[in-house]
C-alpha cells in the first residue's frame, strides 16, 4: 500500500535527504512516500511570500515508483493550496520534466 506521510522530525527529514541523496534543508517541510512499508522517496516544500516552492521529488537511487513520486507531488501541493497559497513554483535543478507535467507544473523561464 502506497502512503504518503509529513516527516515529523527534522532528524529523520535528514536522513531521508542523504538516503536520496538531495540536500536538506532545514526550513523546509517535507513528506516521505512508502510502498509497503518501505521508504521510497521524499519531497521537501515551503511557503513563501511569492508562494509555494517544491525543492525535491526524490526517490531512492535503486527505485523507480513513478506513481508514488506523483501522488507525493499532489499531496505537497495539496497541502500548499490548503494553507491558501494558490500558487507554486517547482524549484530544483533536478527536474524530472514528465513527472512535474503530470503534477500539474508548466515550464516557463
Amino acid at each position: 500500500m502506497l502512503k504518503v506521510l509529513p516527516i515529523q522530525s527534522k532528524a529523520d527529514q535528514e536522513l531521508d535527504c542523504a538516503r536520496c541523496g538531495i540536500v536538506y534543508r532545514a526550513d523546509a517541510l517535507a513528506y516521505r512516500a512508502t510502498v509497503d512499508d518501505v521508504f521510497v522517496g521524499m519531497c521537501q516544500f515551503k511557503m513563501t511570500d511569492h508562494g509555494g516552492e517544491v525543492y525535491d521529488i526524490a526517490q531512492l537511487p535503486d527505485k523507480n515508483d513513478f506513481e508514488a513520486m506523483f501522488v507525493m507531488g499532489r499531496a505537497a501541493l495539496n497541502f500548499i493550496d490548503l494553507c491558501g497559497v494558490h500558487y507554486a513554483r517547482y524549484v530544483s535543478d533536478n527536474v524530472d520534466e514528465s513527472l512535474a507535467r503530470a503534477i500539474g507544473f508548466t515550464k516557463n523561464a
